[in-house]
């Protein structure tokens, strides 16, 4: 009779750790906020007024560092099923040391814009420079939050908390690591398509 009765008390699980929820949750909204964002450049570069421009070569530069990093993250999460935590660290601070390269990649690109007089706002400003800026300006920042979620996944395997029993840390990282990557593919590929 006890038992009967702790078993009707159990809650069914979703499936799915609350989390995991959130963070595809984030991942749907951002995806949602840049699919507004290349829909309205499409809109607006068909109303004119529209400056055409050389992309700067250090968005290439870009995607090679944000593909590479996406490569250690990846390494990374295999280490940990394995339980190689040196490797583990390894590869985590290296997706980190190419991240930092790819924001003062993005940094150098926005130098090259303005010396090319293409700026944000003001009275010199093109919708279509103004708009090159969001979308990189609004990737880099959720990189910055890519970042840091690496970097929290980091500290947590020098405390010996990532390995094979415990993944959600660096799966969670890469799963956003990876979005992120894939995220930027498509604005690069976006921009070349429709510059």
């Amino acid at each position: 009779m006890h038992s009967s009765e702790t078993l009707s008390n159990k809650q069914p699980g979703s499936g799915i750790h609350p989390l995991r929820f959130l963070l595809w949750l984030m991942i749907v909204s951002i995806t949602m906020m840049f699919a507004a964002f290349t829909s309205a450049y499409i809109v607006r570069r068909g109303e004119g007024n529209w400056l055409e421009y050389t992309l700067p070569n250090g968005l290439l530069v870009n995607t090679i560092l944000i593909v590479a990093s996406s490569a250690t993250m990846q390494w990374a999460w295999f280490e940990a099923r394995r339980d190689e935590l040196k490797r583990v660290q390894i590869g985590l601070f290296a997706t980190l040391a190419l991240g930092l390269a790819f924001l003062v990649g993005q940094w150098n690109v926005w130098g090259e814009l303005v010396r090319n007089k293409i700026f944000f706002g003001g009275v010199d400003a093109n919708p279509s420079g103004s708009f090159l800026y969001v979308l990189t300006g609004v990737h880099a920042f959720h990189l910055v939050t890519g970042l840091v979620f690496v970097l929290v996944v980091l500290l947590k395997s020098l405390r010996f908390k990532v390995h094979s029993r415990n993944m959600m840390a660096i799966t969670n990282g890469a799963i956003y690591w990876h979005f992120l990557g894939a995220l930027w593919l498509y604005l690069y590929l976006f921009l070349l398509l429709n510059h």
